[in-house]
């Protein structure tokens, strides 16, 4: 049986709407681009108030790309602050991914009016404020979900900014993910200097 949007913003909230009526203030933090090739680490960090509730916020892998735009920008509306930060492919190459994802969350957290963060799986950031991580979060949370479209939308923009700078890899449509085009690519022009080179030594020569 399909679930209407109605339904799924009921389940989202249920845990939001728990700390809303508790009275706590909170942030929903998630990242992305832990996977790819190439580009930075991107985290986003949401403030959302109760309401208004936007309809379409949900884990942005289930949104069209064109959704998780204009969802974005009615979440820079409404949310009461949106933080970004993000860790450079040279930072995930010195420390690796998993703590170039704590700095770069570190980074977007900065100053959120919270004393609470709800974050997508990842555990032990270092944050100012408490943290509760949340397997899958961006699926059980408003507030985490929010912070997904945020992180995904700027991180694509990126993805065609470099795509721009550097031709010929596919950024655009990959996104910098390593499909069969991008290492083709990456073998036939070698790396660029924002690939990761912790990431691309099964491919190429370093």
């Amino acid at each position: 049986m399909r679930t209407t949007r109605r339904e799924r913003m009921s389940e989202l909230m249920k845990l939001d709407g728990e700390l809303f009526r508790a009275g706590i203030s909170f942030a929903g933090m998630d990242e992305a681009g832990r996977g790819p090739l190439m580009g930075d680490v991107v985290v986003g960090c949401v403030v959302m108030p109760y309401e208004p509730q936007i309809e379409w916020v949900d884990d942005s892998k289930k949104l069209s790309e064109k959704r998780r735009e204009m969802v974005f920008e009615e979440i820079m509306k409404t949310a009461l602050f949106v933080g970004v930060g993000s860790a450079s492919p040279a930072e995930i190459d010195e420390m690796n991914i998993l703590c170039a994802t704590k700095l770069a969350m570190r980074r977007a957290a900065k100053g959120a009016p919270a004393t609470l963060c709800l974050v997508d799986s990842v555990k032990n950031i270092g944050l100012e404020i408490e943290e509760r991580a949340f397997d899958h979060g961006d699926a059980i949370s408003y507030s985490i979900a929010a912070a997904s479209i945020v992180a995904k939308v700027t991180r694509d923009r990126q993805m065609a900014e470099l795509d721009r700078l550097y031709p010929g890899y596919g950024f655009l449509k990959n996104k910098g993910y390593g499909t069969p085009e991008h290492i083709a690519a990456l073998k036939a022009l070698g790396p660029c200097p924002i690939h990761r080179r912790s990431f691309i030594g099964h491919f190429v020569t370093i």
